[in-house]
Parts: structure tokens; sequence; C-alpha cells
């Protein structure tokens, strides 16, 4: 399948970098904020979840209650202290392989999005100097629905200008390959097969497909 795509869609917080540690950190200070342990375990519960959503997460797990209207301004609390981390990013961030594969598939004439619930996609994709490398971005600032909705993955191929069948997402969490298999996409998943067990094939990083 992988050989004979016509179009790649990638998550990128834990697909192409790491920046789930920075958002666990920002969220663990929101919770610090408030005096309840926000770990790394609560944190899984977050991936691909949208920001709003992965407040009212966080909220759940220390039976906290505020207004919507707090909700909006906790979320940006959070979103600015993510940016602060996120400023600092620079090439070295980006995962073992991802650079190479993206290179790889362009050398075949592979057309490649951006699929990611988050609203910095494009500044983390120009910081880390991959931004090139990708023909759309479809990210927080472009769809309503997070995943495991498959909107995003949709919006990928639309903007690919490809057929879902003929496309292949990259995602590590549960959330996103759920999504791509409701838009009907072959999904390799990123990171654990006991976790990611609905994906079509797991691999542990893109450095395995190079």
């Amino acid at each position: 399948m992988l050989d004979k795509v016509k179009g790649a869609i990638f998550d990128l917080d834990g697909v192409i970098v790491d920046t789930a540690k920075y958002h666990f950190l920002a969220w663990k200070w929101l919770a610090d904020q408030w005096g309840f342990e926000f770990t790394e375990t609560d944190n899984e519960r977050l991936k691909g979840v949208s920001r709003i959503r992965s407040l009212e997460i966080v909220l759940e797990i220390g039976g906290i209650d505020i207004s919507e209207e707090e909700k909006l301004q906790k979320a940006e609390q959070k979103n600015e202290k993510y940016l602060q981390y996120i400023h600092q990013m620079d090439r070295s961030e980006v995962l073992p392989g991802a650079e190479e594969y993206l290179l790889q598939l362009r050398r075949r004439g592979v057309r490649i999005a951006l699929g990611s619930a988050s609203k910095n996609a494009v500044f983390i994709l120009e910081k880390v100097g991959l931004a090139e490398l990708f023909d759309a971005v479809i990210d927080g600032t472009k769809v309503s629905k997070a995943k495991p909705d498959p909107e995003v993955f949709i919006a990928g191929c639309e903007a690919l200008g490809l057929e879902p069948g003929e496309c292949v997402v990259f995602e590590d969490a549960e959330a996103g390959v759920e999504a791509a298999i409701a838009a009907g996409i072959y999904v390799v998943g990123i990171g654990n097969p006991d976790i990611l067990v609905a994906a079509n094939r797991v691999v542990s990083g893109l450095n395995e497909l190079v």
C-alpha cells in the first residue's frame, strides 16, 4: 500500500516532531495552579484532542468546575505557556527519520499534507525547517471537529486533490487512527501496537520506513 499511494497525510505531534512534551508541561502548569497533580498518564488522554476538549478532561481529572468564559481564558493561558516552550524549537526537535521519509515521498511524486488539531502547526513546521515539504496544511484553524471525527483527513485529501483510497495517514494517537478509518484511509500507526490496534500497520517511528 505504501508503495502505491499518491498522497500522505501526517499528524504533527508524535509523528513529525515531539511537541507532546510541551503540551504536557503547559497542562501541568495549569493543573499546578489549581493545586492538583497532572501526570504523564493523564496526558495520554489528551493526544489528538482539541484544546477545549483537552481542558475539559484536565478539569474532570482535577474535579474542577468553571464557567464557559473561564474555560476560554484558561485554554488561552495554557496556549500562551505552550507557545513560550515551542518558540525555542529548532530542527533538532524533528523525530528520527521524519525529514528523510518526507523527502523520500516527495522524490516519488507523492503529495504531502499535514492533518493536525494544533493551531500552531504552520509556526512549528517553520521553526523546524520542514514547512516547504508540505503541499497543504490542515490544522485547528481550518477544521471545527476534533479527531476521532474524520473532518481533518477528509479535508486533507481534498486539499491534495485525491480520493481517500489514494492516501495514507500517519498517526500516533488512537483518536487519530479512528478518524483515518472513518475517512476510509489506510492508516499507519506510529508507536505502540498494543494501543494502536485498529491501525492497518504499526511502526515505532518514520525511521522504520526510510
